[in-house]
């Protein structure tokens, strides 16, 4: 379960991210409570993912594929374009993501 709470941690974080946007400084109210929730289940789940994953794992996970999500739905969503150097940047952070869980013993 504790990677189920970890994704949903992240989706959450990327949800509320996103919503920023939308919230325009806090000045619209729906975008603004998206966030505040996503932000709200974002901690909680995740705070959930530290009674067995320690926290410089989770929040490497956590951190590291928020980052790519958000870029991928800021690509998406919002047409913000993505040059060569933050496409490399993000491919290194899954790499890393996939050697913290292939490799590291930490955690497991």
């Amino acid at each position: 379960m504790t990677y189920v709470f970890l994704l949903c941690a992240i989706v959450a974080e990327v949800i509320g991210t996103s919503a920023l946007k939308a919230a325009d400084g806090f000045t619209n109210l729906v975008p603004s409570i998206i966030v505040v929730v996503g932000y709200m289940a974002a901690f909680y789940f995740l705070s959930l993912t530290l009674r067995t994953l320690p926290v410089g794992i989770a929040y490497a996970i956590w951190a590291g594929l928020g980052i790519v999500l958000i870029s991928i739905v800021g690509w998406v969503v919002f047409r913000q374009a993505l040059d060569l150097p933050a496409v490399i940047g993000m491919g290194l952070i899954i790499a890393g993501v996939v050697i913290i869980n292939a490799f590291s013993r930490v955690g497991h």
